[in-house]
């Protein structure tokens, strides 16, 4: 958008007016009016790790005016692909046959009518419909002041609280309502939020190749060779096989083509048959929710380390109780979500040191997960919040 038209436009945003000067003559004109835009990416893709600001350069006064964003992403998805080029052709194969009008349950004139009668209608907030709408601006707040909304927080103002006031009265319309009820209320914050946090980022993917973090010795950053087992005993398989040390006793890959088009012999197949399968599972966190855990344990951590105490350097697991500490009010009393939290914060820590380089661990790295709940950890030199 033009810089000059983004001046214009955030006249009428701010002030509902538009100042015209033409030929010595200034005139400022009444735009009472709804403002829809649509802007395309930059690049042509939308990139869901930035900020709606980065993806279509307007500026953030602009941005914080409009009450709703929502983003279409072009996500590749085979079977809404093939719904779609379905669609396209079946229309280019009939262009030019008569289409079949589906029924309608209400014609343009009655739709008109309904609009011209909701507009009319200037619905009142009621007490409790007060007390909703504070608490919920008041979670938004709390959203900011909590690291999890750090990337949308130039929008999140009073200018939030007026646009939950708009949208609340705008669905006392759409049902004829001339009182503003609680429902409306939640619901106008339920798209305000759904708006300002979650369309920006796009969910974490964490390696998680075991699901118990402390009977694996193999997962992490594990020795290549695989030949320390530090539970004192031989390693046993889902058969009840033991495990040997080394690479030497694994089963050969056969590679593609090695004996054309028949199959391979028996030897062969059975080996690779028998090959254990190696897949990693990975687990997804939200953007919002793994930037407050690394905004808040790299904070920890670079504050112990300009206060120079005795104990610089935390382990890893004297971080993870530090972080279920910090969240343990809002766990409530439930166990598995307990289990679940710690779960995640070790994985986020794990992608924090060997992807991101937040963190990095002092020492000797790690060679499993029983390993790395003893490694040191400290912030990355380099890492700027």
């Amino acid at each position: 958008m033009d810089p000059a038209d983004q001046v214009a436009i955030h006249e009428a945003m701010e002030q509902q007016t538009i100042s015209i000067t033409k030929a010595g003559i200034q005139a400022t004109l009444n735009a009472r009016a709804s403002i829809l835009a649509a802007a395309n990416p930059i690049m042509g893709r939308y990139d869901r790790t930035k900020t709606l600001k980065a993806n279509v350069a307007l500026s953030a006064p602009i941005l914080s005016r409009f009450d709703l964003f929502f983003v279409v992403l072009d996500d590749c998805n085979p079977e809404a692909d093939r719904r779609v080029a379905n669609h396209i052709l079946n229309v280019h194969r009939n262009k030019n046959a008569n289409q079949h009008q589906q029924a309608v349950p209400f014609t343009k004139e009655q739709m008109q009518r309904y609009i011209r009668f909701a507009r009319t209608i200037n619905p009142r907030l009621t007490k409790e419909s007060q007390r909703v709408l504070v608490d919920c601006y008041r979670k938004l707040r709390q959203g900011d002041s909590m690291g999890r909304t750090n990337r949308t927080a130039y929008r999140i103002t009073v200018r939030q609280l007026e646009s939950m006031i708009r949208l609340s009265e705008a669905l006392a319309r759409l049902h004829c309502d001339t009182e503003i009820q609680p429902d409306y209320v939640r619901e106008a914050f339920r798209l305000l939020k759904t708006s300002i946090i979650q369309v920006e980022t796009s969910d974490v993917d964490v390696e998680d190749d075991d699901d118990d973090d402390d009977d694996d010795d193999n997962g992490g950053n594990n020795d290549i060779n695989g030949s320390d087992n530090h539970d004192g005993g031989d390693a046993i398989d889902k058969d009840g096989k033991e495990e040997g040390d080394g690479l030497e006793t694994q089963p050969p890959m056969v590679p593609p083509g090695e004996y054309g088009d028949s199959d391979p012999p028996a030897e062969a197949a059975t080996a690779t048959a028998d090959a254990p399968k190696s897949k990693k599972k990975k687990t997804k966190i939200s953007y919002e929710e793994y930037e407050a855990i690394a905004t808040m344990v790299a904070a920890q951590l670079r504050q112990l380390e300009d206060n120079e105490t005795d104990n610089v350097h935390w382990m890893w697991g004297q971080v993870v109780e530090w972080y279920l500490g910090q969240v343990e009010q809002s766990l409530g009393d439930s166990l598995d979500e307990l289990q679940e939290t710690k779960k995640k914060i070790n994985l986020v820590i794990r992608r924090l040191v060997n992807v991101d380089n937040v963190l990095v661990t002092v020492g000797d790295p790690p060679k499993n997960k029983k390993e790395e709940q003893k490694a040191f950890l400290a912030v990355h030199p380099n890492y700027v919040p």
